[in-house]
């Protein structure tokens, strides 16, 4: 099912507790966007989670999965709506700044990529950014929140793997970043079972990514409800450039099936039980 900036795979009645959400990897560019740029064009791709929506599709099997794919340049789907700047956001003038990542240009709509330090001409209209957090942010979360719902309903417990990818962090730095926000986003042994699954890679929890406005969103641990962040070293699945899909897309995909499967048995003990239905 499509929505207006993203796609909800699986079926409507969940088949496992644990949801996947890839709110980073969009490639969908509106000609609005480009109409604005004061950076070049190729700036942009620099905010993407390069291609980790094909890991997601290939490790998801049967499970609910949203994926966003129109580009975060557009709206970043991991902040809050108050995180907005008033630098490029004429809606936010006179608003408190809320949080570092607004501050450091990586708000609900960012100011800056990693190649350019200024990506727009000027600030947007505030009626402009509320249509795209009507028309885009919203619904997108209503859609986790609501694929969540259904499977705490049908399974008593419900887990978000919200997937991002990272660039490389050198030599000797984890490849994979397991984030909770601290602990506040999921039951301990949800997390410990992630970084099982991750045994072969070196694995961080918390450091240098903890997670953003989707695990505080939707992470209720005491309500049965869970919601992990995964950060991927893209040079685990894209090519040498760093641009397309590469030879490890496939054991990348299996890494995060089996955190998948781990996550299912660690909620009701029943692995390989999102397929039975394919």
């Amino acid at each position: 099912m499509e929505g207006t900036s993203f796609e909800r795979l699986g079926a409507s009645e969940p088949a496992s507790p644990v949801v996947l959400s890839v709110p980073h990897a969009g490639r969908e560019y509106p000609p609005a966007l480009f109409a604005a740029l004061r950076a070049p064009a190729a700036a942009l791709s620099a905010l993407e989670d390069r291609y980790v929506d094909a890991v997601a599709r290939m490790a998801r099997r049967a499970r609910t999965a949203l994926v966003a794919t129109r580009a975060r340049a557009w709206i970043d789907l991991n902040r809050g709506e108050d995180e907005r700047d008033p630098r490029v956001d004429e809606g936010a003038l006179g608003l408190p700044v809320r949080s570092a990542k607004v501050r450091g240009g990586l708000g609900l709509v960012p100011r800056r990529a990693a190649s350019a330090s200024d990506l727009w001409r000027g600030r947007f209209a505030a009626d402009e950014i509320a249509r795209r957090i009507a028309a885009d942010h919203r619904p997108y979360h209503r859609a986790i929140a609501d694929a969540l719902a259904s499977a705490r309903t049908r399974f008593g417990v419900a887990v978000l793997l919200d997937l991002h990818s990272m660039p490389p962090l050198g030599a000797g730095r984890p490849r994979v970043v397991v984030g909770d926000r601290f602990g506040r986003a999921a039951a301990p042994r949800f997390v410990a079972r992630v970084e099982q699954a991750a045994a072969g890679h070196s694995v961080a929890r918390n450091t240098p990514y903890a997670g953003g406005h989707i695990l505080d969103r939707h992470g209720a641990p005491m309500r049965g409800v869970h919601a992990i962040q995964v950060e991927l070293d893209r040079r685990l699945y894209l090519d040498e450039r760093l641009d397309r899909p590469g030879a490890g897309l496939v054991l990348t995909a299996a890494l995060v099936e089996r955190m998948l499967e781990a996550l299912e048995e660690e909620a009701i003990g029943a692995p390989g039980l999102a397929w039975a239905a394919e």
